[in-house]
């Protein structure tokens, strides 16, 4: 699309919204950014700093139909009135991320899943960095796409991308893309529909073609599925824990190996600094990354085996009378927490709870009978656990601030166990973002 005399609404005046704002703008577009709710101050700061037009706590619909087309924040849902509005007069809806695609010439590496972009997106730039590649760090991460696409000049982004990203992507195109698994999450958003839910993950790989790589989970179920179903013609490259991928990453006799090229790059899974088999999938993504990228084995060994991981992730917090206080705050949906729970060594204070999904608590009963001494609820609405767990573990209570929870984690708890906070739901009940509830539990443990 041509700038001129083209006008650009904004939903949503967030990270992706102001960033696609600013890039917008210097581009050439008549913009207005508009959102429903209050704008946050150095979000308002960077739009009067680039005067740009803005409106919040309202959507003006006549000026927002006036749109050439609409950049919409992934949270919004197309079930939104203003969505209808827009679709209605047949506008244009893209996210962000197609947006900011056609300013750059950038490679692209594009990480998707339902568990585990976070590390993996870090882990690769981290690698990358260490390599001493020019490299942005993007998507649901860092800065927007938009937002250094019009302030810096990154020769590769490494992008997370939600399957609410992937909803608004229709030309964009990845250099590299990974799809880490599948498993139920978002439902609320997806008419409790899976296949729906499915159906945004697999756009990670439109417009690929055979000059392209697609890296992914051969012992993830639903992913072997749809690519039984789907046809594409990226170069695929499998990872498994299970068996044996050439060209791909696998396990194997105690070493993680990379072939790619009739070229093998292996080391100890010991040396790994991320744990859990979780976590080695996340490793195996990296290390086919890296081998396509061309970097040198010795610095793909060095990210491996230093990368520090990421914050609210099995974050360990501190070590008080014994008892380990860990940081999962990330873990929004099930199989997130179900990874937590199965690495635990030792029993838990499971800190759970916070804004459904549409979750099957059920596939968690088996490790939280195993595994759980006490179960501390924090949400606004407990029942839906009370009924999945209440029976199993041995005792529980219902909270409705971190630093009650916390300090009923603190006299729950025994020396030598581990209080988890693991949530398996979204924050939006009584906290900003997993981000403040992660930040919360660790100042109220730090204050105990």
């Amino acid at each position: 699309m041509s700038s001129k005399n083209k006008r650009i609404v904004i939903l949503g005046a967030g990270e992706s919204g102001t960033g696609a704002a600013v890039l917008a703008t210097k581009q050439g577009f008549d913009v207005l950014v508009s959102d429903s709710g209050v704008i946050k101050p150095e979000y308002r700061e960077l739009l009067d700093k680039y005067v740009i037009l803005y409106e919040e706590k309202r959507h003006s619909t006549e000026m927002i139909l006036s749109a050439d087309e609409v950049i919409k924040s992934p949270g919004i849902p197309d079930s939104a009135p203003i969505m209808q509005a827009v679709a209605g007069a047949g506008i244009p809806v893209i996210s962000e991320i197609e947006f900011a695609a056609r300013y750059t010439q950038a490679k692209k590496i594009c990480i998707t899943g339902s568990n585990g972009k976070t590390t993996t997106t870090t882990l690769i730039c981290y690698m990358m960095r260490q390599a001493g590649m020019n490299v942005g760090m993007a998507g649901n991460v860092g800065k927007s796409f938009a937002l250094q696409v019009a302030e810096e000049d990154f020769d590769y982004y490494v992008i997370e991308l939600s399957s609410f990203q992937l909803e608004g992507m229709h030309r964009f195109k990845a250099d590299i893309a990974i799809l880490l698994n599948i498993t139920p999450d978002h439902l609320d958003r997806y008419d409790r529909h899976f296949q729906n839910y499915v159906n945004a993950k697999m756009r990670i790989l439109q417009n690929m073609t055979r000059n392209e790589y697609f890296i992914f989970c051969s012992d993830d179920e639903i992913t072997i599925g749809e690519l039984e179903r789907i046809v594409h013609t990226a170069q695929e490259l499998p990872f498994s824990a299970e068996r044996k991928c050439s060209p791909g990453a696998y396990a194997e006799d105690g070493l993680l190996n990379v072939s790619f090229r009739r070229d093998l790059f292996s080391m100890p899974l010991v040396e790994l600094s991320l744990k859990g088999r979780h976590n080695l999938y996340n490793s195996m993504a990296a290390g086919i990354t890296g081998r396509i990228l061309d970097i040198r084995k010795e610095y793909i060994r060095l990210a491996l085996s230093t990368f520090p991981g990421v914050e609210h992730r099995l974050e360990r917090v501190l070590k008080i009378r014994d008892v380990l206080y860990i940081n999962d705050s990330k873990a929004t949906n099930i199989n997130s927490a179900w990874y937590a729970l199965e690495s635990m060594e030792t029993p838990v204070v499971w800190i759970v709870g916070g804004t459904d999904k549409g979750n099957d608590y059920s596939v968690l009963s088996e490790l939280v009978r195993q595994k759980v001494r006490a179960m501390i609820c924090l949400g606004a609405d407990n029942s839906k656990l009370i009924a999945a767990f209440g029976a199993t573990v041995p005792w529980y209570t219902e909270t409705r601030s971190m630093r009650d929870a916390v300090k009923a984690a603190y006299n729950a708890a025994h020396a030598g166990d581990t209080v988890l906070l693991s949530p398996a739901c979204a924050s939006f009940d009584l906290f900003d973002n997993y981000e403040d509830r992660g930040r919360q539990f660790k100042q109220c443990v730090r204050e105990l």
